[in-house]
């Protein structure tokens, strides 16, 4: 399958009641992903959603607490752009209408064949990642919209603070991070340490590459893109 190596570089979410189709999904793709995690109900996904930050959510429709296309007008006034894919029993042109007005992307009717749904995560993979991927030097990559590094297709372990520089630095990348504003970014302190900044970056450089953060004489830090 083409470009299958980009589910990768994306999170799932799949929302869904009945614990043997949940499993069954589960089994056939979850593999493919960097994350795929489960959720029961609308209510659960929406609040895993702000701790995760999925780039494709699956869900069905008929679910306690909070129902399929409920959760999606919510997540939708949240993120606009999150692509969402219906799962559903009900086959009838009213549902159908009133998940295009939700916002949903994608239907597929149950039963439905695992591999059409992997082929078509595919094809969608390609287009999130041309939209959200920023290419850095040495084959890095930032994920703009769950805020995670790659090195090719895999994820750079760095800790909460280093992540928040690098994002910082990648939404200032046609700009220079002046020193004291990264301190107050990073540490909310003015007066750190120059050392102490320093050793900071260079533990970032040696889980990454010495490339990706450029120190520009007395002036502050720049992510540098391929």
């Amino acid at each position: 399958m083409n470009n299958i190596s980009n589910l990768k570089q994306l999170k799932v979410l799949l929302v869904e009641d009945e614990s043997s189709i949940a499993q069954l999904l589960y089994d056939a793709i979850a593999d493919y992903f960097a994350e795929f995690r489960m959720a029961t109900n609308g209510l659960e996904a929406i609040q895993s959603h702000g701790i995760h930050h999925y780039d494709i959510i699956i869900t069905d429709i008929t679910m306690p607490k909070m129902d399929g296309l409920e959760m999606t007008r919510k997540l939708k006034l949240i993120d606009p752009a999150l692509p969402i894919i219906v799962l559903s029993a009900y086959s009838d042109t009213d549902k159908l209408l009133d998940s295009i007005d939700a916002g949903v992307m994608k239907y597929f009717i149950k039963p439905f064949d695992p591999d059409e749904l992997l082929e078509y995560l595919i094809k969608l993979s390609t287009k999130l990642i041309d939209m959200n991927m920023i290419q850095l030097v040495d084959d890095f990559s930032y994920n703009n919209h769950t805020k995670q590094l790659f090195h090719k297709d895999q994820i750079i372990a760095l800790s909460k603070r280093e992540y928040k520089l690098i994002d910082i630095l990648v939404q200032q990348r046609n700009d220079i991070l002046e020193d004291r504003e990264l301190k107050l970014l990073i540490w909310g302190d003015e007066n750190i340490n120059n050392e102490r900044v320093r050793t900071f970056i260079k533990r970032i450089r040696q889980k990454t590459s010495k490339e990706l953060i450029k120190n520009i004489s007395t002036r502050g830090y720049c992510i540098v893109l391929a």
